[in-house]
Order: C-alpha cells, then structure tokens, then sequence
C-alpha cells in the first residue's frame, strides 16, 4: 500500500508542476485554468514537493518536510467554494474574496511555529506527554469542520443555481461536470469524517492509514478538475449566454392585472405553442406575452403555482398526450414523440411524465389506451 501511495504522489507533484509551467509559460492556456484552482495549485505543488523529498530522502527522513503538505489541509474546501461560486455565481478574483484563506493562512502559521520551527528535542518531548497526538487530532478536527463548511456552501450555490434555472430556462442544463465534483469532493470528506471519528472511538490506526489516501485523492481530484476545464473549458460554460449580464425591472402589476395575463399567457400556449420550441427561454415567453421577466415570473409563481420550467413541461406533456393518440405516433418512438412536443433530452421528458401523469410513458398509455 506504501508503495501506491508514493505513486500517488509522483504523479499528483509531476502533475502539478506540469499545469503550473502551462499557467506560468503560456498565456493562451493561463486564461483556461481558474485564478482560484491555479492559486491552490501552487500550495499543492509545495505540499506534494515535501512528500516527494522525504520520500527519496534526500535530507533524510526529516518529518517536518511531511508538515509542509499541512500548508493545504484547508485550502481545499475555501477553493471549492470560490472555484463553484466564479463558475455559477460569476463571481471572480477580488482581494475581499480572499478572506476565505484567512483560516487557511492561520492554519499554516500553526503549523510552521507548532511542528517546523522547534527543535527535535521539544518535538520529542511533546510526543512523550501526549500533547503532540492531541495537537494533531485538534488540527485535523479544524481541517474536517472548516473543509465541510466550505463544502456545504458549495453545494448550497449549486442547488439554488439549478433552482434558479427551472425558473429562467425550459430545458436541463448540462452540469453533470460539477456535479460530479462536488460529489466526488463531499464523499472524500465523508470517508475522512467517519475515519476521524473512528479514531476517537480508539481504533486509531485506521485513520492513521488511510488519511494520506485521502488526502492524495483529494489533490489528484483539484487537479484533474483544473486539467479537464483548461482542455475542455466548455465543462464549465453552464450559464446560457442569452442569460449572462441580462437586468430585468421588478413587477408592479397588480393582482387583477395578473389574472389578465394569465388568461392571454393560456391563450399564447395553446395557439401559438411556443413550448415546441427546445430551448425556450423565460424571456421570450415574456416578450411574447408583453411583459418583463420579474412579471411573468410573480404571474408563474403567485397565480399558476408552477416555475417556469414545470409551467413550459406541463404544455409539452399534453402536446405528447395528444400526438401519441394519432397516426403520426405509428412512425416514432416516445421519444420521438417528445421531441416533436418540444422536449430537449429523454430524461427530462421522463422525470416531467411521471411528475404530471403519476406514472412512466408506456405505463400510462398500456394502461389508457387498451
């Protein structure tokens, strides 16, 4: 297993002097990697640096060359949380942000003076009362909280930004990328929670064991992440670009206006269907229906009680309904079928299907149609 892990680190420290020689050498590719995950990077590649020269012992088995990879232990969850924001919440570099590196920063300064500065005599008399594991136990106890609390953050940015697309947009945006991360990301921390954990019921040597994995897996994930958008920045082009910098002014209709609009909004759904549209955006329903998108958003929430995405769904629902029961359904499949009603990819036909009707597409038709 030893053996493994020092493989591990070779290759996170060759990657990520690789991806910092592109960022630092080459300006086309610099715009590619973001600021934060570039920035963390470089702490990794000091921390990785430490392993790899104790490792081949080139000053000897000195342990405080291991404490040098601390220097991250929690810049992990602040850069997760401001790489999530700058992507979904366009939030870039500014020097406010990097308030978030406070605890990290503190943290480092710790470890210099508590671990690196001393002299071995002290080290080794703090071993001998205890007080060193207890130190260690502390600061991997900080690490956990400050880590998950920046992750939970993340993951909260994430939630409310695919809420707030089912009110803007009538399709699935591709995020799976990120997705993926921050789950990838919150399963690293789980394990190290419940091994911690696990120590302090008295089976330390688990933990012990196991945390350098994690803590390499984590380093090799921020760095594949950096790796895959330099060379496929479109991972992280989430937001549609008519959606980008778009201002709307709020809605001072009143409530016998709204009911107004939500007879024409009906009248607009069933004549014209722009529903057949794939890539209907709520600001062209707004346009068609004469009013700005905070009005027809109060008109969605307030008077019909759907988001804009269920309200658009709902349309392409019954417009599948109608089209399965006539000739034309002979030459295609459901999905066919969805897609001429206006439906962008399969699984989203399904979730809005079973939501409606109560049940999947064939079910519903073997069952109504015999």
């Amino acid at each position: 297993m030893l053996t493994i892990l020092n493989q591990l680190v070779y290759f996170g420290f060759f990657q990520s002097l690789f991806l910092l020689v592109i960022y630092l050498f080459s300006s086309k590719k610099r715009t590619k990697i973001n600021g934060f995950m570039a920035f963390l990077i470089a702490i990794l590649f000091i921390g990785l640096l430490g392993k790899v020269v104790h490792n081949t012992e080139v000053f000897g088995k000195n342990f405080r060359l291991i404490a040098l990879s601390e220097f991250s232990a929690l810049l992990f969850g602040p850069t997760i949380y401001l790489f999530t924001s700058s992507v979904l919440e366009k939030k870039y570099y500014t020097f406010k942000r990097l308030v978030h590196y406070i605890p990290g920063f503190m943290y480092s300064v710790f470890i210099l003076i508590y671990f690196i500065i001393p002299s071995d005599a002290i080290i080794i008399e703090r071993s001998k009362t205890g007080e060193l594991m207890r130190v260690i136990y502390m600061c991997h106890a900080v690490g956990l909280i400050v880590n998950l609390t920046y992750w939970f953050l993340s993951w909260s940015i994430f939630k409310n930004f695919s809420k707030k697309m089912k009110n803007e947009i009538s399709y699935e945006i591709q995020n799976q990328f990120l997705f993926r991360f921050l789950i990838i990301i919150g399963c690293c921390l789980f394990i190290w929670s419940v091994l911690y954990i696990t120590s302090l019921l008295g089976i330390d040597m688990i933990e012990r064991k196991a945390r350098p994995y994690i803590w390499i897996v984590l380093t090799l994930i921020i760095l594949f992440i950096t790796y895959y958008s330099m060379i496929s920045p479109q991972v992280l082009q989430i937001i549609p670009e008519e959606l980008e910098n778009k201002k709307y002014n709020k809605s001072k209709l009143s409530y016998q206006d709204l009911n107004t609009l939500k007879h024409e909004l009906e009248l607009i759904m069933i004549e014209k269907k722009p529903y057949l549209n794939s890539k209907l955006l709520k600001s062209e329903l707004a346009q068609l229906l004469g009013v700005n998108n905070p009005e027809l958003a109060r008109l969605l929430n307030e008077n019909i009680g759907m988001n804009f995405f269920e309200y658009v769904n709902y349309y392409r629902i019954k417009e599948f309904v109608t089209l399965a029961q006539t000739e034309k359904a002979k030459q295609f499949t459901f999905f066919g079928l969805a897609q001429e009603s206006g439906f962008h990819s399969k699984t989203t036909f399904n979730k809005s299907f079973k939501k409606l009707m109560g049940s999947s597409p064939s079910e519903y038709f073997n069952k109504n149609l015999q």
